[in-house]
């Protein structure tokens, strides 16, 4: 087996991506409610449009959850809520950590956690830095992480949350200068939040972010079933494509 062969990853809508790796299986940011209406200040909503490819009662056992983080419905709906107790430890930001309690495991940027594997040996979870839209932002959209997970004998995975800056996929990409595998949340989301900034990769940033990692696969995470996300995967592609790098993008 190689060890590509090691690594799958079905993306089951927005940024909720099923991953198995080294025979760890894993959860981003879980959304399964049914599509609908979320308020989330005066007079704003995020909506729901779309429902997700697999209801949690067919995910089966999982390992952990990887949550970029907690505060935004469209990263961790009811559903997802409802989800977290029953696995065995959630890894978010310290922040959201402390929101949730129990299972949830708090890391800072490059802070690191082994996760031991069922046929013996580790993988590491890495945190790695992540900011949900221009500098200066974290005030109003919270604190994000991404994460790598590398083991000797795996391919490097990089799964990058809500994040809208270039300048710390270069710093990841100095720290990590193998990326295998990137999964990368797009969809130019834009709110009125932040008069219409970018709060995370469009469709051109994220093959900017590809060549920076020098990645051998990418997967599109985060480009669908929301109606505040300004692009959809057939951007995500042709922007790739124009990058001349779609034949990075993974089935």
């Amino acid at each position: 087996m190689s060890p590509d062969d090691q690594f799958e990853a079905r993306v089951l809508g927005g940024p909720t991506v099923l991953i198995e790796y080294g025979g760890l299986r894993l959860l981003t940011d879980p959304t399964f409610d049914d599509p609908q209406d979320y308020e989330v200040g005066p007079d704003r909503y995020l909506t729901k449009t779309a429902a997700s490819a697999m209801a949690p009662s067919a995910l089966g056992s999982l390992d952990a959850v990887l949550l970029s983080h907690d505060q935004h419905p469209d990263n961790l709906d009811r559903a997802g809520r409802a989800l977290l107790p029953t696995v065995p430890a959630v890894f978010t930001t310290e922040s959201g950590a402390r929101r949730l309690g129990g299972n949830a495991v708090g890391m800072a940027p490059w802070q690191e956690q082994r996760l031991e594997r069922p046929g013996g040996g580790t993988v590491t979870l890495t945190a790695v830095p992540a900011r949900h839209g221009p500098a200066g932002c974290e005030p109003v959209t919270g604190d994000v992480i991404g994460f790598v997970l590398s083991a000797p004998d795996l391919p490097t995975v990089y799964i990058s949350g809500d994040n809208a800056s270039l300048d710390l996929v270069q710093e990841i990409a100095a720290r990590f200068p193998s990326i295998d595998f990137a999964v990368l949340f797009a969809g130019a989301v834009r709110t009125p939040l932040l008069d219409g900034a970018l709060l995370t990769l469009d469709g051109e940033q994220a093959a900017q972010a590809a060549g920076i990692l020098g990645a051998r696969r990418v997967i599109p995470a985060h480009v669908d079933s929301w109606a505040h996300f300004t692009e959809g995967r057939e951007q995500f592609d042709s922007a790739f494509a124009k990058a001349g790098l779609a034949s990075l993008l993974r089935p």
